[in-house]
């Protein structure tokens, strides 16, 4: 008999495993490192480690800092441990060239058309990468010097740019074949080598991506986590876990990691916290089941300009923009339910904490329609 777990359950199971739960991370120990926290806008993934309770570090000099900032799923940039960078290269690779053909979206049929597999593709675009980047270089003129020296089948025009490029998808996914970082800080982006990274030959159940979908967003289904990934359900079905366990939610067969199976119920979480725009919790496939009110989930997830999230208790409780000028920073929030004074000092606070990282002055937190 196939157990059936409650929303809230699978909300409060996040929110644990994230570490959104108030329990203090040791510096650069997030959980989260594991799977990668995306990196994207200034409230992006060391905001996302601040209100994890980790603190992290990653300096300018050629090692960088204890963490590095690498393109890999979906092509966003994601933060990981920079001694993980071996099994990461390892890990976030296409399974094979039907995923590698899905995850460069539009470029692989050109690619095709021309006898080019999708796979020899991303590692004839590494290939040159690698030769060109032997210093720091911006995105741009990697991309003007890659445009000299790959074929038609490579590039395309790009009418905002009034100019011929790569394609987007296999510039930004054999970066890291390439051996290639980015450089903390930047923009537009900087790349610059990896200093002797060779990927991981095999890579242990910790760093594999599918499980980590599982351990930070379960219980999901196979389809959600291809989407998450880029990937065909086909390749996700072939790697399911076979110790993932078979659970009920809301109606729908979803499968959860056995080890963590008895977390589902441990109970409510309790901390409020001010969720960047692409944090992890955010991230999750099943967007119906955290936000089920059509219009606050298209106000949440717009096409351009996100917010973030107010996270009450492993629930999207309203949103938050940041309003910064001439070092101050003011808050304007939409609540979904009533701000009572409990919940405005909670919010106070977490806002406090989030101008403190961002090195301005709080001026304001207000409650707009």
């Amino acid at each position: 008999m196939v157990d059936e777990v409650a929303r809230a359950e699978v909300l409060a199971f996040r929110a644990h495993a994230q570490q959104l739960d108030g329990a203090a991370a040791a510096p650069g120990g997030a959980a989260v490192l594991d799977f990668g926290v995306q990196d994207t806008g200034p409230d992006g993934g060391r905001w996302a480690l601040a209100i994890r309770g980790a603190g992290a570090t990653a300096g300018p000099g050629p090692g960088g800092g204890e963490l590095a900032t690498v393109w890999t799923l979906r092509g966003a940039p994601h933060l990981y441990r920079r001694e993980d960078l071996p099994t990461v290269a390892a890990a976030t690779a296409p399974y094979s060239e039907a995923d590698a053909a899905k995850r460069i979206f539009d470029a692989a049929r050109p690619l095709r058309a021309a006898g080019i597999s999708p796979l020899v593709a991303l590692d004839s675009v590494a290939a040159a990468m690698r030769g060109l980047v032997t210093g720091p270089m911006t995105k741009g003129e990697v991309s003007a010097r890659l445009a000299e020296l790959m074929g038609p089948p490579y590039l395309r025009f790009c009418r905002p740019c009034q100019a011929t490029h790569l394609y987007e998808q296999p510039f930004r996914l054999a970066a890291l074949r390439a051996g290639l970082e980015l450089v903390p800080g930047t923009s537009p982006p900087v790349l610059r080598p990896i200093p002797g990274l060779i990927p991981a030959a095999t890579v242990p159940a910790r760093f594999d991506v599918i499980r980590g979908y599982l351990r930070f967003l379960g219980p999901a289904a196979p389809k959600q986590v291809a989407e998450f990934l880029d990937a065909p359900v086909k390749e996700i079905r072939a790697r399911w876990p076979a110790d993932a366990v078979e659970v009920c939610v809301e109606g729908e067969a979803r499968w959860i990691l056995a080890e963590d199976r008895d977390r589902l119920g441990q109970g409510a979480v309790t901390s409020t916290r001010l969720l960047g725009p692409y944090d992890l919790f955010l991230q999750a496939r099943d967007r119906a089941l955290l936000v089920g009110d059509q219009a606050r989930a298209k106000a949440l997830w717009p096409v351009l300009g996100r917010p973030g999230a107010v996270l009450v208790g492993g629930e999207v409780a309203g949103l938050w923009r940041p309003r910064q000028t001439a070092g101050k920073l003011r808050l304007n929030l939409t609540m979904w339910r009533p701000l009572t004074q409990a919940l405005r000092a909670s919010i106070d606070a977490q806002a406090e904490r989030l101008a403190a990282f961002r090195q301005v002055r709080l001026v304001g937190v207000e409650a707009v329609d």
